[in-house]
């Protein structure tokens, strides 16, 4: 019965020491949301390094994007990629990544981390879609086709897709699918220039 006390009391004082540790951290989070609000950035981060933790996901995450606002880019990817280190399969923080990469122009940093989305979530609609103007913007016409018409499949009234798209198919020489889609652009955006602009390049 004695040790059974012992035990008792142990187990006790854990409960209420991760209590207290549990309530410290939601006030420094709380404190960094507040923070954040008004644009005082380090001052939110700097909530959080006080109870840093390396082995806390939640806490890498919220700092890889708080310094991210603060423009320190390489500290920020130092977070995120400890986050991702301790959740491999997490997505969130593989999106958190490709900002501090894409504000310091490492694009191959950018796409590695977007397929590794995919072969996490082969149908994640907003990766597809980035990979898309990326390959749009490489110039590489069939690769963005591809992605295009995967969004397109998923979401066939999807405004930015459909457009993008249709500019697919006009770029490789399909000019009739990108009418198509160019009037299937102009059905949700009756206006749109883009779309029109498509339309007058096909005789």
């Amino acid at each position: 019965m004695k040790n059974l006390m012992v035990i008792t009391f142990f187990i006790f004082v854990a409960v209420v020491a991760n209590s207290q540790d549990y309530n410290k951290l939601a006030a420094a989070f709380s404190d960094s949301y507040t923070k954040e609000k008004v644009g005082k950035y380090a001052d939110a981060a700097n909530s959080l390094k006080a109870h840093y933790d390396a082995n806390s996901y939640e806490i890498n995450l919220r700092l890889g994007w708080l310094t991210y606002l603060q423009g320190q880019f390489n500290e920020s990817l130092g977070y995120y990629n400890k986050a991702i280190e301790l959740m491999p399969y997490a997505i969130e923080p593989r999106f958190g990544l490709a900002l501090p990469a894409s504000s310091l122009g490492n694009w191959e940093m950018v796409v590695d981390q977007y397929n590794k989305i995919l072969a996490i979530d082969p149908n994640n609609t907003v990766i597809l879609y980035r990979m898309g103007l990326i390959s749009y913007d490489r110039k590489d016409f069939k690769k963005a086709y591809e992605y295009f018409e995967k969004v397109v499949n998923l979401y066939p009234f999807d405004y930015q897709s459909l457009l993008m798209f249709a500019w697919s198919n006009l770029k490789i020489g399909k000019t009739r699918e990108a009418k198509i889609y160019f009037y299937k652009t102009l059905l949700y955006s009756p206006d749109d220039a883009s779309a029109k602009e498509g339309l007058a390049l096909i005789k």
